[in-house]
């Protein structure tokens, strides 16, 4: 059995995957209307929402003859607190990097 993050990080790695939750962000939609933006067959957006539910990303539910697609709300719970963990750490400011640089090894070239 996959680690949940591994599932869940998988399923965010492609764009079209990161598009629909966006899209999902703003209302519940049916599978169809899911598809319409995407210049791909009903059948490969349905692969790609397959992968969203089993990361625990969306639900899909039949409501009569369509299938209607809702964001998970606590979905990335887990990911985001493990994503903070990295939080403690302070933004790296370049600028001062680079003029760090340019004073200790003033021999080299940029």
């Amino acid at each position: 059995m996959a680690d949940p993050l591994d599932t869940i990080f998988s399923a965010l790695a492609d764009p079209t995957r990161r598009a629909i939750l966006t899209m999902l962000l703003e209302d519940d939609m049916a599978v169809t209307d899911v598809a319409e933006p995407f210049e791909m067959s009903l059948a490969a957006i349905s692969k790609h929402l397959t992968i969203l539910t089993r990361a625990g990303l969306i639900q899909q539910e039949k409501r009569g003859r369509v299938k209607w697609c809702k964001l998970d709300p606590d979905a990335m719970r887990g990911a985001s607190v493990w994503m903070q963990g990295f939080g403690q750490f302070e933004p790296v400011n370049l600028d001062a990097f680079e003029r760090f640089l340019e004073k200790e090894l003033p021999d080299r070239q940029a």
